[in-house]
């Protein structure tokens, strides 16, 4: 499949923060190129155009030299404010992450909505197959932003924000609504938690594709194995309702 040029940026529009949802799934507008000059401050910035400012500049960080490369006061620097300034905006570093996590999810959530559901349990495979395809090609545009997803840690005993949960739900939702004519009426939990067992999957392959390790382990392709992957599960699920043991766990359960 062709690849699509990734934007998760905005240019207008107030981002989630912890006080507050967010205002819509898709973000467009233009970006800057990162490595530009600081930009001259500018007393007619109003809160929401330095929300912008910052998460660009902390977008762009994180993209030319990851997460460890972040800090307040080389987002400062870009945006020329002083660093306390973003802490007028955001409630402390964390929250700037959380907020360009936003957007990354925000744009594979779009991207995911873009794929249409098939006509019959056929097509709800080849729905299935295109959404895992879709999500290996948006993780390999910009990997340090997908990345960023897995290697952020809030500190300890701080929990996501409730609206950041939502987002993971309804990406999840894609995946289960597929899968949903592949369980009989009263299984919705199964399907849950075979949208999740699938998705681990393919993150799996992913990740490894990504990282540029998938080589150690098979010559196959990241897409082909994904193919195999989704294909060989859905024909577990159709031997399950075949045999009548769709309500039988999916896997044994994990001892502690």
């Amino acid at each position: 499949m062709g690849t699509a040029v990734l934007d998760v940026r905005v240019s207008t529009g107030p981002q989630c923060t912890y006080s507050g949802g967010c205002s819509g799934r898709k973000h467009g507008g233009q970006g800057r190129r990162p490595g530009r000059m600081p930009m001259g401050r500018r007393s007619t910035h109003t809160p929401q155009q330095l929300r912008v400012l910052i998460l660009d500049a902390a977008q762009e960080i994180i993209e030319a030299q990851g997460l460890a490369g972040l800090s307040a006061r080389e987002i400062a620097r870009r945006v020329g404010y002083s660093p306390g300034t973003i802490y007028n905006i955001f409630t402390n570093l964390d929250d700037v992450v959380l907020n360009v996590e936003a957007r990354v999810l925000d744009g594979l959530d779009s991207r995911l909505s873009d794929i249409q559901p098939g006509e019959n349990t056929a097509g709800d495979a080849g729905r299935l197959i295109r959404i895992a395809h879709a999500y290996l090609a948006f993780t390999q545009e910009r990997p340090r932003l997908w990345n960023l997803l897995f290697e952020h840690h809030m500190p300890a005993g701080t929990e996501l924000p409730a609206w950041y949960q939502q987002k993971l739900e309804r990406l999840m939702g894609h995946i289960e609504r597929a899968l949903a004519p592949h369980f009989p009426p009263g299984k919705e939990v199964d399907c849950a938690r075979a949208s999740r067992v699938l998705w681990a999957g393919v993150h799996g392959i992913t990740s490894l594709s990504t990282a540029d390790k998938l080589s150690v382990v098979t010559t196959e392709t990241a897409g082909r194995l994904i193919d195999d992957l989704v294909s060989t599960y859905l024909a577990g699920l159709a031997r399950q309702r075949e045999t009548g043991a769709a309500s039988a766990p999916l896997a044994p359960p994990l001892r502690p």
